[in-house]
């Protein structure tokens, strides 16, 4: 994509933010921050790091603006920071943490119907976070976020079979994985 094919408003305010208008590059984050804060939850798996990824994202952008050429829509070149911030913030906290992940617990059989919700979120949210982080980056990104293959392959760097091959085995594990509920 060239310059002039980013959405008109996005690129308007590229320019003006790039020229120093602060106010320009505000509105262009606050027109994605709902996006990135939700990705990030889902990468990270909790409010308060998801926070601190998005905004290590936002400066980053910040940072990157005067080099953003327009070849991706504003929403894939934020989401592609935001990856990688938050694959920043994982081994981070895996050497913190020496790797330990949140386990998780299926639902009993005789619970009532809501306490099933209850329990299937919960134990949906912890089975993507135990994927892998290149399996959890590829659902967010696709599931959650509404990317298209291209989007993705574009926001990870990688080739869209990759991104093909890596949402087939995501789901497949976590079919495995919430394999009590699809009975």
């Amino acid at each position: 994509m060239e310059n002039n094919q980013l959405p008109e408003n996005d690129w308007e305010l590229v320019k003006r933010a790039r020229l120093g208008d602060q106010q320009a590059f505000h509105e262009l984050v606050d027109r994605h921050a709902q996006a990135l804060y939700g990705l990030a939850v889902s990468l990270v798996g909790n409010r308060a790091d998801a926070e601190d990824v998005v905004q290590e994202t936002i400066a980053g952008a910040f940072r990157g603006l005067r080099t953003f050429r327009g070849q991706a829509s504003v929403k894939t070149w934020l989401a592609q920071i935001l990856v990688r911030q938050a694959a920043r913030h994982y081994r981070m906290e895996r050497r913190h943490r020496a790797g330990r992940l949140d386990r998780f617990d299926l639902a009993k059989p005789g619970a009532s119907s809501g306490e099933r919700q209850d329990d299937l979120r919960m134990d949906l949210r912890s089975a993507v976070l135990a994927l892998s982080p290149e399996h959890r980056e590829v659902i967010a990104l696709r599931e959650l976020q509404g990317m298209t293959y291209d989007e993705i392959a574009e926001a990870l760097g990688v080739p869209r079979g990759t991104v093909e091959s890596r949402l087939f085995r995501a789901r497949r594990e976590l079919q495995e994985l919430l394999k009590a509920y699809l009975r």
